[in-house]
């Protein structure tokens, strides 16, 4: 493919629709719909980013036993979606500080240990350029209502059964039911000899 320009649809409050338009290998024009976090892309270079947009926090209880994860109602879908805790890194903040605001404001609870940070990846490629950086930890604390009136969450601990049976019959984030997948299979490996 060859890059040959890129163009503002429509400018929204948090993202912005353009269109990208390149050269095929048989010389066909190909224009491509996509959504940015960036209100202003304007190259080539632009469209890979330059730091990430948003944290994704991969949580497991002090005793090692459970998975937090969020049951969350998504306006986009209408439906109640399983999604780890996540959100933008505001200015000034770094990934593990948004990590941490976030992980409070969506459930009340403590990122009190940091045990690894996976590289940055792209939240949903086929349209959009938002960037993501997994932040992983342990959490503690009660859990308590969204401080955001717009979020509807339901946070919860669960231990890799109950992971599997969710992974049969519910919805996720595509991350993080590919994430909760390995997890359980690795539980297993370990010990837990549960099929999913």
């Amino acid at each position: 493919m060859q890059f040959i320009g890129i163009e503002k649809k429509e400018e929204g409050k948090f993202i912005t629709r353009y269109d990208v338009t390149y050269e095929t290998m048989d010389h066909k024009k190909k224009v491509y719909e996509m959504i940015s976090r960036d209100h202003n892309l304007d190259s080539y270079e632009k469209l890979h980013g330059d730091r990430p947009d948003a944290v994704v926090v991969i949580a497991i209880d002090e005793k090692e036993e459970k998975i937090l994860l969020n049951k969350e109602f998504r306006l986009a879908v209408g439906d109640w979606v399983y999604n780890f805790p996540a959100g933008l890194i505001d200015p000034g903040e770094d990934a593990g500080q948004a990590a941490a605001r976030e992980l409070w404001e969506e459930t009340g609870l403590e990122l009190y240990e940091v045990t690894d940070l996976i590289g940055e990846s792209y939240s949903a490629v086929g349209f959009s350029n938002e960037i993501n950086v997994c932040i992983v930890g342990k959490a503690r604390g009660t859990f308590r209502e969204s401080t955001s009136s717009v979020e509807e969450i339901s946070p919860g601990w669960y231990t890799a059964e109950e992971v599997r049976m969710l992974l049969k019959t519910k919805r996720f984030a595509a991350r993080t039911q590919a994430y909760c997948y390995m997890w359980c299979q690795e539980r297993e490996k370990n010990g837990n000899k549960k099929e999913i």
